[in-house]
């Protein structure tokens, strides 16, 4: 039977984020009801709630989350009731042809629930990356709930479904960093400190954290960043080299978005270094660069969808170095909030404030 619960609405382009009554209807074959304990508000959210995204309003935002299987469909196999899990919105089909050449990360074809939750009118929602988690209750494609260790706090664990994935994951998966490299990151909020997190993690031996604000800056170090640079004050490019023998860096990581902080990720790699650009550009952003320098200085200019994760591979084995304690995912989590303070999270992402507010439900 279908469940009434409550959810954060984003009404339509630029308007504020409201509590409304959500209707979640009952699993198809393939779909999961998961009673939701935590959600971090992302970016990506805001760029939901701005219409930057599409013009599917209403949306029924979040998608940064963990819980409690409660009801699954017809054919599900992989999870049961009861079982701790956190969102993932790449469920992979395992018949594109990514799939089909061993490069699930790469899926193009990725599961969402067919049946649609509404509002109390019956006006379908469109979920934020196929998940909508700021409510109670959400309906999911089944393959999005990746299986973990219940031990681990939900307002931790929901941080994987989407920012520190992609971070972290930019700089393992995508980026490939290792042993000694060294490791530039431009812009350090969630998604960008989590590349330093992950940079240590791989055994990078320099990691170098380019921002303009100072207290973003103290906050890398925290992460793992063994140099800071304030691009305000001083080149980050030049910067950056003096810091690496004058040759740049090995891997630089852009986590902006910006063709401006592309292009200091761009010079500021070593010849035949590779550049990883996991900031999400607007639509109306153009880059310029001469040919002959992308040719001369050969390398690898990579672009990081979702850390180039796999859910199933990649969560559980991130989650199990957060319980040993070499992976400090609670560092990511400034603040737990109420579902209804989730618009003056939004204000505070903004002004640069946060790593993380999460709901807890």
């Amino acid at each position: 039977m279908t469940q009434e619960v409550r959810g954060v609405v984003a009404p339509g382009r630029n308007e504020p984020v409201r509590i409304e009554t959500i209707v979640v209807p009952d699993p198809g074959p393939g779909e999961a009801v998961v009673r939701v304990q935590a959600c971090g508000v992302c970016h990506t959210d805001l760029h939901y709630k701005q219409g930057a995204i599409n013009d599917d309003f209403p949306f029924l935002l979040g998608h940064e989350a963990a819980g409690i299987v409660e009801e699954v469909g017809e054919g599900v196999t992989d999870v049961a009731p009861g079982d701790f899990v956190i969102l993932n919105w790449r469920a992979v089909c395992g018949q594109c042809r990514a799939c089909l050449r061993g490069r699930p990360w790469y899926c193009f074809n990725t599961h969402n629930a067919s049946r649609k939750m509404t509002l109390a009118d019956g006006t379908e929602l469109s979920p934020a990356l196929g998940i909508g988690a700021f409510a109670e209750k959400t309906l999911v494609a089944a393959g999005q709930c990746t299986k973990v260790d219940p031990s681990v706090r939900p307002a931790v664990a929901g941080l994987l479904g989407c920012g520190v994935m992609a971070g972290i994951g930019a700089a393992i998966n995508t980026g490939n960093v290792g042993r000694g490299d060294t490791v530039a990151v431009i812009g350090c909020g969630g998604v960008g400190d989590a590349a330093i997190a992950g940079s240590r993690l791989a055994g990078a031996a320099r990691i170098i954290a380019v921002d303009i604000d100072p207290r973003k800056l103290e906050t890398a170090r925290k992460m793992g960043a063994t140099h800071t640079v304030n691009s305000r004050e001083t080149d980050a490019v030049e910067a950056i080299r003096e810091l690496t023998g004058g040759f740049g860096a090995d891997v630089v990581i852009e986590a902006v978005g910006r063709p401006e902080t592309y292009k200091q990720a761009f010079y500021a790699r070593d010849l035949a270094g590779t550049v990883v650009l996991v900031g999400v550009p607007t639509p109306d952003m153009k880059l310029e660069l001469p040919l002959l320098d992308v040719f001369g200085r050969g390398g690898s200019l990579k672009s990081s969808w979702y850390g180039d994760c796999l859910p199933s591979r990649d969560f559980p084995m991130l989650i199990d170095l957060h319980l040993q304690g070499r992976l400090d995912l609670e560092s990511f989590v400034t603040e737990t909030i109420a579902l209804d303070e989730v618009e003056k999270a939004f204000e505070r992402m903004h002004g640069g404030d946060v790593l993380r507010s999460v709901v807890v439900f």
